[in-house]
């Protein structure tokens, strides 16, 4: 969208975490907080984006790209100082600013897109996202006059009786015109109780200009909610993973029981693949088509696993790349390596890839048929339609002819006999 910057607020402490790591770092199906809401601003075009950052910055900015822009809010004075502090950087900016909050990783931006589309087509200059809930503890209440119109965000400690019953809430998502937000930012009065400048209390001040005023409501309640608590962490996952799930099942892919398997947010899956329950697939994995997954499998970060592809209980696949047509069916451990099409892997293999220093990759070659119980120290190579039998241990450095048979503890070639 043209003419769109935004500011992520992400200077809290997160005390209620009850965690060393900046909240903004815990994850939600395999990506950061902050990765999740630096995602809608990458996929709106946003011409520049700030983070507002306080408590952990160095490790916040250790995983942010290099592009991002960040600035520090020394002392943690509340929303409308942490957006104040941005002034500078936006001082040339002519265009509407997106703010989002740095804890919620459920907004989905088809929501963003249409809230920045009515901002612009009602020329307002403000426009607000609202969600209504049943429960609205803990969040601000959208005060309306009897026309309807937005006239303040109340927030909870400021509410009277009657307030705390509203069920519309702030959900901490604006876009305000540049010029119309950082003029009336310097005119916040500090909240008496809490010794903050509480970026809500803009919306009363440009009401009281009868400056016009827009909201758009969420289609489900649950994109507005905030990460506070490790509880509110395990909800935002526990919705999002019905996401992945529902848009893979929607692609072509079967999931046999989606309340026991955990797939990752990136994760891309082709069709007519089965995953069966109690699969754990982490991020950065790539799955083709017609595969059959689980039970209790685990793929980690950095597997690709190619078309008509076995990998059955209790396999766990790490940084490795699986060729077509092979099976890994039971038992086993694949790390770091490259295994060819149609290879056979038998129960209870496992790619030593560690060494206690450094680790290193172990090669299958087509077709070759790796026996029950097999160890292969890597580094090592295994030539195609190559043969362990059950049991060998294949040292470092080994390297298996094409079409041989190695066999024993260490293994050796079995003379004159090929597989064929």
């Amino acid at each position: 969208m043209s003419s769109l910057a935004t500011i992520i607020l992400a200077a809290g402490k997160g005390t209620r975490m009850k965690s060393a790591l900046p909240k903004v770092l815990h994850e939600v199906c395999g990506r950061s907080l902050i990765e999740h809401v630096l995602d809608i601003s990458r996929q709106l075009g946003s011409l520049k984006t700030c983070i507002v950052l306080g408590h952990g910055i160095e490790k916040v900015q250790a995983h942010l790209p290099k592009n991002i822009l960040t600035v520090e809010q020394k002392k943690l004075l509340g929303t409308g100082d942490a957006v104040k502090i941005t002034e500078k950087i936006f001082q040339s900016f002519q265009g509407d600013i997106l703010i989002l909050c740095g804890d919620t990783p459920l907004l989905k931006v088809e929501t963003i897109r249409s809230l920045i589309k009515k901002h612009r087509s009602a020329k307002a200059v403000a426009t607000v996202l609202t969600a209504v809930v049943e429960d609205s503890r803990g969040y601000g209440r959208m005060i309306r006059d009897h026309h309807g119109n937005v006239i303040a965000i109340r927030e909870e400690n400021d509410c009277d009786e009657l307030e705390r019953n509203i069920k519309e809430i702030n959900s901490g998502v604006f876009c305000f015109n540049a010029k119309v937000l950082f003029e009336n930012l310097r005119k916040i009065k500090v909240n008496s109780d809490k010794g903050e400048y509480y970026l809500t209390d803009l919306i009363a001040l440009l009401a009281v200009k009868d400056l016009r005023i827009e909201t758009v409501t969420t289609s489900e309640s649950a994109e507005g909610l905030g990460v506070n608590t490790r509880q509110d962490l395990a909800a935002c996952a526990a919705v999002m993973r019905q996401r992945i799930l529902k848009d893979l099942m929607l692609s072509g892919v079967t999931i046999i029981d989606p309340a026991t398997t955990h797939i990752a947010v990136d994760v891309k899956i082709g069709i007519e693949t089965v995953i069966k329950p109690f699969t754990v697939i982490e991020n950065h994995v790539v799955i083709g088509k017609n595969c059959i997954v689980g039970p209790f499998a685990h793929l980690r970060p950095g597997t690709c696993v190619d078309d008509n592809v076995e990998i059955g209980n209790f396999a766990e696949v790490s940084r490795t790349t699986v060729g077509s047509g092979t099976f890994v069916k039971h038992f086993s451990f694949l790390g770091d390596a490259i295994v060819g099409r149609n290879v056979n892997i038998g129960a209870g293999t496992i790619t030593a890839n560690y060494n206690g220093v450094e680790k290193s990759r172990t090669v299958i070659g087509d077709g070759a048929f790796i026996g029950s119980d097999s160890i292969l120290v890597a580094p090592v190579k295994i030539g195609k339609k190559a043969m362990t039998g059950a049991g060998s241990v294949v040292t470092a450095g080994k390297i298996v002819p094409d079409g041989k048979i190695f066999v024993g503890v260490p293994a050796r070639m079995v003379p004159g006999r090929n597989r064929k």
